[in-house]
């Protein structure tokens, strides 16, 4: 890994025996596992904790993982992998739709937890430590490590899907981005890719920068995708 200090993973699992496993495992792979504690209470557990990576159960005591993942969301563009053995395509949908990075059914096998654990460290962090990047357009700046945006002095972090949307949107200035262009930027299974889930994220995307005060940054263009002119 390329931090000296160990990644910080918070575990939101209410099976016990389940939580205990996943914890031993993952620090045997070197990681800092925190456990919750407190299932409402999740916000402020992982703001004391500020982990690099989120395991979120759907099915706990308070509220949902549906319910965290969307108050994560609203502070911070963390990597989150759902674990639940709820297995249906609307729940994965659902998953995706409210913010989260990846999804694994229960029972699963430890070595794809841990496969796709590195993998959303490796694109969260160490691909942007080794690539920083920072993009300008109509005064807004985006800070492709960071995951932020700024604009007239004000700041908003992006999540994992708003950050790719906007990147490639900006790396393209001046042309229309096919929303299939923007779908496969999306995911590396496209398993899970439709037309709704991507409308959701450009969706919130255009409304964050609209909080910043950018009105129409990122048009549309009927039949064929999306651009920034």
């Amino acid at each position: 890994m390329i931090s000296k200090e160990p990644y910080k993973i918070y575990v939101v699992e209410d099976d016990a025996m389940l939580a205990d496993e996943i914890c031993r495992l993952l620090m045997k792979w070197g990681y800092e596992v925190w456990v919750a504690q407190s299932f409402d209470n999740i916000l402020e557990e992982f703001l004391a904790i500020k982990p690099q990576v989120v395991l979120m159960d759907i099915n706990i005591p308070c509220c949902d993982g549906f319910y965290w993942c969307k108050r994560i969301r609203d502070v911070s563009a963390v990597p989150i992998i759902y674990i639940s053995s709820r297995d249906s395509s609307m729940d994965v949908i659902m998953a995706m739709n409210n913010g989260g990075d990846d999804y694994l059914t229960k029972p699963f096998d430890n070595a794809v937890l841990v496969a796709k654990l590195q993998a959303v460290i490796r694109r969260a962090y160490e691909y942007s430590i080794q690539q920083p990047h920072v993009l300008h357009h109509q005064g807004l700046t985006l800070d492709v490590g960071k995951a932020t945006v700024v604009y007239n002095q004000h700041k908003c972090e992006l999540t994992k899907n708003e950050l790719k949307i906007l990147k490639l949107l900006m790396e393209n200035q001046g042309k229309i981005v096919s929303r299939e262009a923007l779908m496969r930027s999306l995911w590396d299974d496209e398993i899970y890719v439709n037309d709704n889930t991507l409308t959701v994220n450009v969706n919130r995307l255009r409304l964050k920068l609209e909080e910043l005060g950018l009105q129409s940054f990122i048009t549309t263009k009927k039949g064929m995708g999306y651009g920034v002119l």
